[in-house]
């Protein structure tokens, strides 16, 4: 898949299949959409293109009125929104800045300069509740009579449901912001996950087991950037990692179970910066071989978010967090005993049917 920022690119394609959304979290709505886009493609003989947006136009109106509280909670970073995409079979991305010029811009004028002369858009999908252009004016209709006008199909998806529920970000926010892990991952078809590379942190890890020999060691500690200051899911979580071996699960790699905090850490730094910072379980001897000590920094790694065991909290110094670390690793641990113990009575079960 081709990533551009912007379109005045000489690799991007003369004409195109277009669909255009924000796609925070490439949920089941969103992927219904395009495997759509994808089939209507193939007919037509054009590649496939999906037109997204950074910041989120309502991260930038937030900001334009000073109003932060009106920003949406981020489900994914743009890494993660990129790579959904790529499984979902797209052939192409074009990430465009939505600033002043953008924004003010009258939704003929976008149909003109960024569909047509910018995309060469031959056939382009929206949702049902698509708007665009300057204060929302254009909509699905303004959008099918230029294309009957200038040459160019258009189509609308109605609303996905899964359960009677409609799909969508919002849905998805929701239940993040609920801990409700499982419901997060009906809505997206698969767990909720955080893709980054491993980065420096405080070594907070070799504190505490200079204070509390057992608790923790720095090795163990991995720590990954969120790129946006509101994150959708936030607290205490039951994670697995995936990638330290640079292979992902469906491709036999390592998988580690571990505990980890999403957040601000609001115990040991005052920056504000979101992070997520994940304590593995349990440490294979063979990897810590191979890696040596200090050598996951810089690996791009993947952590499912399975289950929320609490909130974030402020502690009144380190003793009162390892102790809270050390809870959250016994609640950690019984969790995925208990998800062994399901999915081996699952295959006991499927065992027995087969005879």
């Amino acid at each position: 898949m081709q990533v551009f920022r912007g379109f005045h690119h000489p690799g991007i394609a003369a004409q195109c299949a277009l669909t255009i959304g924000n796609f925070d979290g490439v949920h089941r709505g969103h992927q219904a959409m395009l495997a759509l886009l994808l089939s209507e493609a193939r007919h037509r003989g054009l590649p496939t293109c999906v037109l997204t947006f950074e910041p989120h136009p309502r991260d930038f109106f937030a900001h334009k009125m000073n109003k932060p509280e009106l920003a949406p909670a981020r489900i994914a970073t743009l890494r993660d929104k990129l790579q959904e995409l790529e499984r979902c079979g797209i052939d192409q991305v074009v990430v465009l800045r939505f600033d002043e010029a953008l924004a003010s811009l009258p939704a003929q004028d976008f149909i003109q300069r960024v569909l047509i002369d910018g995309l060469g858009t031959k056939y382009v999908l929206v949702g049902d509740d698509f708007r665009f252009g300057a204060k929302r004016q254009g909509d699905y209709a303004t959008l099918d009579a230029a294309g009957q006008r200038q040459g160019f199909d258009v189509a609308r998806m109605m609303s996905y449901e899964v359960h009677g529920l409609r799909v969508s970000s919002s849905a998805v926010r929701e239940a993040l912001a609920a801990g409700d892990m499982d419901g997060a991952a009906r809505l997206l078809g698969r767990p909720y996950s955080i893709s980054g590379h491993v980065i420096h942190g405080q070594k907070l890890g070799r504190q505490l087991a200079e204070s509390a020999p057992g608790a923790a060691d720095g090795f163990r500690t991995l720590n990954l950037r969120f790129d946006h200051d509101k994150p959708a899911a936030h607290g205490i979580f039951a994670v697995r990692v995936h990638g330290l071996d640079g292979k992902d699960r469906e491709d036999g790699g390592l998988v580690l179970d571990g505990v980890a905090s999403l957040g601000v850490r609001p115990t040991v730094e005052d920056a504000g910066r979101v992070l997520l910072e994940v304590h593995a379980l349990d440490w294979p001897a063979a990897l810590v071989d191979r890696l040596g000590p200090g050598e996951a920094y810089g690996k791009l790694v993947r952590v499912e978010l399975l289950q929320k065991l609490r909130d974030e909290a402020r502690f009144d110094g380190l003793d009162s967090l390892t102790a809270a670390i050390r809870e959250d690793v016994r609640q950690a641990r019984e969790f995925f005993a208990q998800q062994a113990a399901t999915h081996a009575a699952v295959r006991r079960q499927t065992t027995r049917d087969r005879i």
